[in-house]
């Protein structure tokens, strides 16, 4: 098996790392080699003197022995299995038939040589081709003139502005939330002064005419273009000469005929083979009884468990007191009406607001009433001091637990009987030889074929060794493409 060259790249450098490392170790494990076998230096005596020697150690206490526990019992012997039956002798199959000889193949005849080939004939000489008259040169595009320039845009006139929207009344201060005692009812609020009757919206004038866009002018004629002089006419191009007539090429010969193939002799018939003998059928092979296990010992009944004493009675904890109520709360305090705001203008056009008249002067509120002194708030009634909880009776004593009853010893395990010995399998018998079978016959052997003959060698080119049957084709391609060139 080879290694493939990309794996050779790799184990070359494995392989000089394993034997690095082999001849490190073996260097080191020689020089400690040597170390066994020479005396260790003396160890130097310390400086202050001998070491006194070690105390004796105790020896230590000798190990309890394990119980023995008493042998396992024998298992119980099994009935003998039965002996089965041998197998039947097979019958011996018949011998195949010999197969007949073919006979030999006639010989193929021999075929004549091909004739020779004429050359080709010389290719005619071609005349000169004419030499291409001069373009003529394209006449420069005149220059594109330029534009007028477009008129200015009239100017529009600007809109007048949008009035200023009046500020809108600050709000009233909002009166200091008293407190929760009851708010004394209020004055009743005298009547407002009628508003004095607002002047008559003068009449909107009329909105100003947009004054007339001027007329849009005329843009000036665009200069016609300079015609573009046409293209001067190609020269007439000259007659090419006539080629010269190819010359016929020679006739071939023609080829002779090759004799006719001699017929194959017909294969003999194949011969029949004999039918497969059938098989004796196998014996039923026999199952042992399984041999009934003993009866299991029944379990000894378990004591019955102490009753467990009764708790004594939870102590009742006293009654609570009950809670006091909470004193009432005085009602919130109504808010007064919100005064109602006067309508507002509407916004006028585009032309200026006139100035509007002075607003009256607002009336004053009346002097609110002062406030009645808040009466004091009753004192809560003193707490009833929390009674003392009664103190715990102490749990009585528990009765001490009875001694746990010895329990009865386990009975012994009944010996188990011990396990028949399994009978030994009877020998397989020896199976009949098979019949061997019957040599084939030896096939004749196929006639050699004869040679191919050898082609006839080109005139106009050097001599080649044949290639075989397609070297009759490479001639034939060459002569086509030198034919087609012109």
């Amino acid at each position: 098996m080879r290694t493939p060259p990309r794996w050779r790249s790799v184990l070359a450098p494995a392989a000089m790392a394993a034997a690095l490392a082999a001849a490190a170790l073996g260097g080191t494990g020689a020089a400690h080699a040597d170390d066994h076998d020479a005396p260790h230096a003396a160890t130097p005596a310390p400086a202050h003197g001998p070491q006194p020697a070690h105390p004796a150690k105790p020896d230590h206490p000798a190990e309890p022995g394990r119980p023995q526990y008493p042998g396992k019992p024998d298992q119980p012997v099994h009935p003998a299995k039965p002996q089965q039956p041998g197998h039947p002798a097979k019958p011996e199959q018949p011998g195949k038939p010999e197969q007949p000889v073919h006979p030999a193949k006639p010989e193929y005849p021999v075929h004549p040589d091909k004739p020779q080939y004429p050359g080709k004939p010389g290719r005619p000489v071609h005349p000169d081709k004419p030499v291409h008259p001069a373009k003529p040169v394209t006449p420069v595009t005149p220059v594109k003139p330029e534009y007028p320039a477009h008129p200015a845009k009239p100017v529009h006139p600007e809109k007048p502005a949008h009035p200023v929207t009046p500020e809108k009344p600050a709000y009233p201060a909002k009166p200091v939330k008293p407190e929760y005692p009851a708010k004394p009812a209020h004055p009743a609020t005298p009547a407002k002064p009628a508003y004095p009757a607002k002047p008559a919206k003068p009449e909107q004038p009329s909105k100003p005419a947009y004054p007339a866009k001027p007329a849009k002018p005329e843009y000036p004629a665009k200069p016609a273009h300079p015609a573009t002089p046409a293209k001067p006419a190609y020269p007439a191009k000259p007659a090419y000469p006539a080629k010269p007539a190819k010359p016929e090429y020679p006739s071939k010969p023609a080829k002779p005929d090759y004799p006719a193939k001699p017929a194959y002799p017909a294969k003999p018939a194949k011969p029949e083979y004999p039918s497969k003998p059938a098989y004796p059928a196998k014996p039923a092979k026999p199952q042992p009884s399984k041999p009934a296990y003993p009866a299991k010992p029944a379990k000894p009944d378990y004591p019955s468990k102490p009753a467990k004493p009764e708790l004594p009675a939870k102590p009742a904890y006293p009654a609570k007191p009950a809670k006091p109520d909470y004193p009432a709360k005085p009602a919130h305090p109504s808010k007064p009406a919100k005064p109602a705001y006067p309508a507002k203008p509407s916004k006028p056009d585009h032309p200026a607001k006139p100035a509007y008249p002075a607003k009256p002067a607002k009336p004053a509120y009346p002097a609110k009433p002062a406030k009645p002194e808040q009466p004091s708030k009753p004192a809560y009634p003193a707490k009833p001091a929390k009674p003392e909880y009664p103190s715990k009776p102490a749990h009585p004593a528990k009765p001490d637990h009875p001694a746990k009853p010895t329990y009865p010893s386990k009975p012994a395990k009944p010996e188990h009987p011990s396990k028949p010995a399994y009978p030994s399998k009877p020998a397989k018998p020896d199976h009949p030889a098979k019949p061997a079978h019957p040599s084939k016959p030896v096939k004749p052997e196929h006639p050699s074929k004869p040679a191919h003959p050898s082609k006839p060698d080109h005139p106009s080119k050097p001599a080649k060794p044949s290639k075989g049957k397609h070297s009759g084709h490479e001639d034939k391609g060459h002569g086509g493409h030198e034919g087609h060139g012109d």
